[in-house]
């Protein structure tokens, strides 16, 4: 069931704001894990190094990132769909 938001379509929405690396992609790793393939996670960020961590991410996990947009205040969106 896709929710819609201004980041667009997604099943699981994951508020990583404040964390600092590693710790988006550990709580992305895990939330991912409980999904079914092809779902939606849109995760937000405001680490500066999360751009490089959820493209190896989605590299290394085989999974596709849809788009990665930024917002005000820093913020990063990711929506990644699970291998």
């Amino acid at each position: 069931l896709l929710a819609m938001s201004e980041y667009g379509q997604h099943d699981i929405l994951l508020d990583a704001s404040g964390l600092k690396c590693p710790l988006p992609v550990l709580k992305a790793r895990r939330q991912i894990a409980a999904m079914d393939s092809d779902a939606i996670l849109l995760v937000l960020a405001d680490d500066p190094a999360a751009p490089l961590d959820f493209a190896h991410f989605c590299e290394v996990g085989g999974h596709e990132l849809l788009d990665q947009n930024d917002h005000d205040q820093g913020l990063i969106s990711f929506r990644i769909r699970k291998a």
